[in-house]
């Protein structure tokens, strides 16, 4: 099962996803890697998807 992020803006409007990835690792390894960029385009949160299951979020990627 393949696992993306859900990218969203901060009243969880979906506005993109990330490539997928084979293992939750590489992908928690890749949001790490590239939240700055991330905040950048303009995204706010992201949710953590194995397939159609959610496995967690909303993540915020800005600091409080």
């Amino acid at each position: 099962m393949a696992w993306t992020w859900t990218f969203e803006k901060a009243d969880g409007t979906a506005i993109g996803s990330s490539e997928e990835f084979d293992n939750r690792s590489d992908a928690e390894t890749w949001v790490g890697e590239n939240f700055g960029e991330l905040i950048t385009e303009g995204v706010d949160q992201v949710r953590l998807r194995e397939g159609e299951r959610e496995v967690y979020g909303p993540m915020g990627l800005h600091a409080e």
